[in-house]
């Protein structure tokens, strides 16, 4: 399945769901070369192209579909994914969802297989087993290893492949300049409803931020366009804004970094650094945390040795990432928005909260 340019493209999670889909029909008969699929957000039907299928055996049956995000500078983009279907008799009709190779693991062990992706294999895949049997699906994604070291899911304890991460079917591209109208857009129709919205980042601040109990109605996806939404938020004449994000990212703007992408810019160890000097941390541990490779490397270290330290640097950061993000504002877009700021860390816990975003949450939740 190649999109037409610029036409939205869709997650990996789908692709997923379809090759379950295929691999299942395998076991009885010929291998599909499409599969319908209900996306379930949005609430729409597709059809997703088989590359191949096959029976293993009796009960065992592999079929490959080929990640395509549309329009977007996505990683997965052409990336092959393999789902193998076990058919276990007798059963009670249970479906059991497992990643194998090039898919993810927590620390814990558990495979990094999100919500979402579950949910779809649930409304697509379950209702093909039969009342008398199980099956157990396998996720695998050959590249997964070597295209994970080019993201930053390490950073929130994901190792040895990619997660199976999303909260809708259709692909959002993150860094593609025709996204950023799409976010504007949404933006605007999500500002003629509130006056106080919540710009997340990825989706584990949406994630968090629904989970918290703020409503999806507020919540705004960013992606790495934070300075060009900000000072859309303010010509739309929204009256406040909490940004709630992983640390990592949110760290650029106390730099003056307001677009976030890693390609553009970076600096966070050194903004990270100049921080330290203001609240009084020793020069000894600023300069061991220079030689870390990721901030949150220097946030584990900080928290070890000097936890005030670090909770007077993360408030300083927060308070100037406030006072920054209002000053683009009022610079590019010639109006007053009250920013607040919440970071948290790769556990999805909050680090520091600044003052004007507690207040903001405190009339969200």
């Amino acid at each position: 399945m190649t999109l037409p340019p610029g036409q939205s493209g869709y997650t990996l999670p789908v692709f997923a769901a379809a090759a379950a889909i295929a691999a299942y029909r395998c076991l009885d008969d010929v291998a599909p070369s499409t599969v319908s699929l209900d996306l379930l957000n949005p609430p729409q039907t597709v059809e997703i192209e088989i590359e191949q299928g096959a029976r293993l055996s009796e009960n065992c049956a592999l079929a490959i579909a080929r990640s395509d995000p549309g329009d977007n500078l996505d990683i997965t983009r052409h990336t092959p994914i393999w789902v193998q279907i076990e058919r276990i008799r007798p059963g009670t009709g249970q479906l059991r969802l497992q990643g194998g190779e090039g898919i993810g693991k927590h620390e814990n062990g558990l495979a990094a297989i999100y919500g979402y992706a579950r949910q779809l294999f649930g409304a697509n895949v379950q209702p093909l087993i039969g009342a008398t049997e199980d099956a157990i699906a396998t996720v695998i994604l050959p590249q997964g290893r070597s295209l994970a070291q080019r993201t930053s899911n390490a950073a929130f304890g994901v190792v040895e492949g990619l997660s199976l991460l999303g909260t809708t079917g259709i692909s959002q591209p993150l860094s593609a300049p025709g996204q950023l109208e799409a976010y504007q857009d949404e933006l605007g129709q999500k500002a003629q409803e509130f006056e106080t919205l919540v710009f997340c980042i990825g989706e584990n601040g949406l994630d968090l931020a629904q989970k918290m109990g703020i409503a999806p109605q507020r919540l705004v996806k960013t992606a790495n366009w934070l300075g060009p939404l900000l000072v859309a938020a303010a010509h739309y004449g929204v009256k406040s804004l909490l940004l709630l994000g992983y640390h990592g990212k949110l760290i650029k703007l106390a730099g003056g970094i307001f677009h976030t992408h890693h390609h553009l810019a970076d600096g966070r160890l050194e903004i990270l650094i100049a921080h330290g000097v203001k609240v009084g941390l020793s020069g000894e541990l600023l300069s061991k945390i220079l030689n870390f490779e990721t901030t949150e490397a220097a946030l584990k270290h900080l928290r070890q040795v000097d936890p005030q330290g670090c909770d007077r640097l993360y408030q300083s950061l927060a308070a100037t990432i406030d006072r920054r993000s209002q000053a683009y504002v009022q610079k590019l877009g010639d109006r007053t928005v009250t920013i607040g700021s919440a970071l948290f860390d790769r556990d999805r816990h909050f680090i520091v909260t600044s003052d004007t975003g507690t207040k903001i949450l405190s009339e969200l939740c």
